[in-house]
């Protein structure tokens, strides 16, 4: 397992990729738009890791919602894993919280699926695998 990407919320995509591009002196490298979640997507390389802005594209949208709850910032920690239907079966053993039945669709050619931050400590864990 590696940290694949850092997911942060905020309200204004455009005006955050411009704040990103200048902190990491690089361009946005992706684009994405996840219209079963309602959300837009810009990733930044980072070398092993990627940087993953998210931004709402309808008001009733999960971001829009975290956004208008707890304000912009850190939203999830992501993690890849080689297969991710068994380390949901493992989590699942070991008590945690699996948000999703089952693995979903995510941007940047993932399955993904999350894992309740009340069992980590307050943070929103993101397990996510490459499909071929």
């Amino acid at each position: 397992m590696h940290i694949d990407h850092i997911g942060i919320a905020v309200k204004d995509l455009e005006s955050a990729i411009k704040t990103y591009e200048t902190i990491l002196n690089s361009p946005c490298s992706k684009r994405e738009l996840v219209s079963s979640e309602k959300v837009e997507t810009a990733f930044f390389n980072t070398g092993e890791s990627k940087v993953e802005l998210l931004g709402a594209t309808e008001p009733d949208s999960v971001i829009a919602k975290y956004v208008e709850k707890k304000g912009e910032g850190l939203h999830h920690v992501a993690f890849e894993v080689k297969d991710i239907h068994a380390e949901l079966d493992r989590l699942r053993g070991e008590g945690f919280t699996i948000l999703n039945e089952q693995p979903k669709q995510g941007a940047d050619n993932k399955l993904v699926a999350f894992i309740h931050p009340k069992d980590n400590n307050g943070v929103l864990v993101e397990l996510c695998q490459t499909q071929p």
